[in-house]
């Protein structure tokens, strides 16, 4: 398999990855064991809250969407690691059963000017279910290495 370093990665559309399908015993699992609030655990307690319906944690669906970027590409990726995460919205619940797709754009390539022979490179991700509604965006950058002939001077 081919390792993907910064060269790689140009502005624009880079990928679009899944479909991911999110059971509804994998929420409540997820829920149970880190976001423990009504709206994710009880379907009653959900139905009365400003979601109108059992959904999924914000955090599970950003665990997912960074599997799906791993599984995608980033295993791929001559990745030194993240800065963190720029920007980050859910926009939607996710819901049980949901089918996500993550659309991955390259918002931002650039040299490292303090180690020449990185990159980092920033992304805006999108993940939306299958009706196309988008559920969550984030913006976010990953150091990555640049190819040997690029940093040979």
């Amino acid at each position: 398999m081919t390792t993907l370093v910064f060269e790689d990665f140009k502005p624009g559309r880079f990928g679009t990855f899944g479909p991911r399908h999110v059971s509804r015993e994998e929420m409540l699992a997820f829920a149970a064991e880190f976001d423990p609030q009504p709206m994710h655990l009880d379907e009653a307690a959900a139905k009365q809250s400003m979601l109108k319906g059992l959904s999924g944690s914000g955090w599970h669906l950003g665990s997912i969407m960074m599997r799906m970027m791993f599984d995608g590409f980033i295993g791929r990726t001559a990745s030194l690691g993240s800065p963190g995460i720029d920007e980050l919205r859910w926009l939607a619940p996710l819901r049980p059963g949901d089918d996500l797709t993550l659309e991955v754009d390259v918002a931002e390539a650039r040299a490292s000017r303090s180690r020449p022979a990185t990159g980092i490179v920033t992304f805006k991700v999108t993940a939306r279910n299958a009706a196309g509604q988008a559920l969550c965006e984030w913006v976010s950058s990953i150091i990555v290495r640049r190819r040997i002939e690029a940093t040979a001077e």
